[in-house]
């Protein structure tokens, strides 16, 4: 995995509403990076709806909510439409975003469940992990954001 203070590797993608989505066309904003291992699984699902049900309060707060698992584009949307997520979600089904991240499990080949919240500038501020306790994913980048506001969030 990445470290506090490392640069946030530039990845671009295609989201669900068939635009392409860079990291490196959001510098200057914060952004909430989180992997799960696959769309439609129960903690995953449960994950997803956690950030979904908070998605305007983590912008309240001055970030950028991004969602990236292993599967395809297809699965990744079909996941955004049945669940009503309104944030981009990427597949990464050639696990390229994965490996920059280091998040890839050894065997299996999925995505281990962990956040970055990544800074204006481009640099990791924080890595959250838990793979069982998946709604302390919230609750740790709702504490991050509260406890470290940038200058013009909620302005």
């Amino acid at each position: 995995m990445l470290d506090v203070g490392q640069a946030a590797p530039d990845f671009t993608g295609t989201d669900c509403w068939g635009r392409t989505f860079s990291l490196s066309a959001l510098r200057g904003r914060r952004v909430v990076l989180f992997f799960f291992p696959k769309a439609f699984t129960l903690a995953c699902t449960e994950e997803t709806r956690h950030f979904r049900d908070n998605h305007e309060r983590i912008q309240a707060l001055g970030a950028e909510l991004v969602g990236v698992s292993v599967d395809t584009v297809k699965t990744q949307c079909e996941f955004a439409e049945k669940e009503d997520i309104h944030f981009s979600l990427l597949g990464d089904e050639g696990r390229t975003i994965s490996q920059a991240y280091d998040v890839l499990w050894p065997v299996l080949k999925v995505d281990r469940r962990v956040t970055y919240i990544i800074g204006p500038d481009g640099r990791v501020e924080s890595v959250i992990r838990h793979e069982v306790r998946v709604y302390k994913h919230l609750d740790d980048v709702l504490r991050y954001l509260s406890e470290h506001p940038l200058p013009s969030a909620g302005a």
